[in-house]
Order: C-alpha cells, then sequence, then structure tokens
C-alpha cells in the first residue's frame, strides 16, 4: 500500500509510534523515526533494519522545519506525515496551571501543527499531494477528570485535522485522525503501575472498557494508520475515525474509568 513512499512517524520510538512505523514499512515505504530519547530511538532505528532516525525536543520553536529538512536532506521527499508524539501528562482542574497547559499544548497541538505546515510545504514543492494522520483520542470527546489538559489538546487536534482536511483537499492532501481508544504500550503499562495497579492489571479489564477481554494493542492501531496514509483512503479527508473496540456515541454501559 505504500510503496516507494517516505513516512515521517513522530514518536516512533516505542508504542504506537514504533508499531505504526514497522507497519509502515512493511508496506514498502521508506519510514523516518523520530523521539526525544536518544538510547531508545537509535535502538528502535536499528530494529527496523537501520533506518534514519532524528532526535528533537517538539518543544523547541524550530524543531518542526529542522525534522522535515532532515527528512528531505534524508530521502529527497516526504510523502506522509504521523503525528503521533504525545505528552501523556495527567491533570485534574486543580493541577491545570499555566506550565501545565503550556507544556502538553506545546506537545499535542502546537508541534503537530508546524509539522503540518512543513509537511505541506513539501508536499506543495513536490506536486504529489501527500498524507497526514494525526494520531488522537477517545478523550478528545470528553476525557477523564484527571486527563483535563491531555484531553483538550486532543480537541483542538481534532479541530485542526477537519479545518487542514477542508483547507487542503483540492490540492491532493489529506488529513485524518485516528482517535484511538485505551492501548497497551510501555508508556501505559509504567502509568498503571506508577498509580498502584498490580503487574497482572491488564488482564482484568472490565467487560465494559473492553468486550473483546483485552484492550487495544499498538500493531492493530497501526494497521489503522497505514490504510489512512495510503491511497486506499484517498480522497477521503478531513475525517476522526474513532478506534475502539465499542461505539463512543448513545453507548448505555457506564464508563467508571
Amino acid at each position: 500500500m505504500l510503496q516507494g513512499k517516505v513516512i515521517l512517524v513522530t514518536g516512533s520510538s516505542s508504542g504506537i509510534g514504533l508499531a505504526i512505523a514497522r507497519a509502515a514499512q512493511a508496506e514498502g515505504a521508506t519510514v523516518v523515526l523520530h523521539g526525544i530519547e536518544a538510547e531508545a530511538l537509535a535502538q528502535a532505528a536499528v530494529d527496523l533494519g537501520g533506518v534514519a532516525s532524528v532526535l528533537a525536543d517538539l518543544t523547541a520553536p524550530d524543531a518542526a522545519a529542522s525534522i522535515i529538512d532532515t527528512v528531505l536532506r534524508t530521502h529527497g521527499r516526504i510523502d506522509g506525515l504521523v503525528n503521533n508524539a504525545a505528552s501523556l501528562a495527567r491533570t485534574t482542574l486543580e493541577q491545570a496551571d499555566e506550565a501545565a497547559f503550556d507544556a502538553i499544548f506545546a506537545v499535542n497541538a502546537r508541534a503537530p501543527l508546524l509539522l503540518c505546515r512543513e509537511a505541506v510545504r513539501a508536499f506543495r514543492a513536490a506536486g504529489n499531494g501527500g498524507a497526514i494522520v494525526n494520531i488522537g483520542s477517545v478523550n478528545a470527546l470528553c476525557g477523564q477528570d484527571n486527563l483535563l489538559v491531555y484531553s483538550m489538546s486532543k480537541a483542538a487536534l481534532m479541530t485542526m485535522t477537519r479545518n487542514l482536511g477542508d483547507a487542503l483537499s483540492a490540492e491532493r492532501i489529506r488529513v485524518n485522525q485516528l482517535n484511538v481508544g485505551w492501548t497497551l504500550t510501555e508508556t501505559e503499562r509504567a502509568i498503571q503501575r506508577r498509580e498502584g495497579q498490580s503487574e497482572d492489571w491488564a488482564e482484568h479489564i472490565p467487560p465494559a472498557f473492553a468486550p473483546t477481554g483485552r484492550i487495544l494493542r499498538p500493531e492493530e492501531v497501526a494497521q489503522h494508520a497505514v490504510f489512512w496514509l495510503s491511497d486506499r483512503s484517498a480522497p477521503v479527508t478531513g475525517q476522526v475515525y474513532e478506534v475502539e473496540q465499542y461505539p463512543l456515541v448513545g453507548r448505555n454501559k457506564i464508563n467508571t474509568r
């Protein structure tokens, strides 16, 4: 599905991002990884056969331009962007001060916007269109009480996706978003342990949150991302697709997570 395409995936040294990069590579893409932890990023690049990678802090003002420039210098083109990197910091209303807001929005909303801008400039210069997939969250629809600012940032990302999808459609530049549900990543495991859950918490998820008996796996999310990156999903754009194992609207089961 992605033969000959160069795809950048942010936040791809582990978790969903790495799974997306692996799945894209399996479909013929040349992938470029991004991360903020040098050792983990280097290992991920080796695991994928020595692919190119970019170490960059997305809160830096010039990060987006630098990252896209690295992709272009390395491979001469970019055909797809996956905005996956995110801050998962917990915040309640009492914890939602200026510093928390600025830090979370810098990664979850500002950085994707600036990366989209730089990628679109490259798409336009090449004249071949392009595809952007933003990795959102079902929390964008409301969110947990301790994910207030995170939920707000993913809602902002959702509006950006629809706006850009509309604005860029005539140029064959597609922008879509996956609102992803609860997924078993390394980061989620660490968060749950830090919050006092047992080592085997993932094996005891209430059916209300996991009708299939388990929560999502990164590789399952990755398959959806690959579809939206590929021409098979064209010409659809500006869409927000919920990657979850139950409907988010009209469900009659009480959500207590």
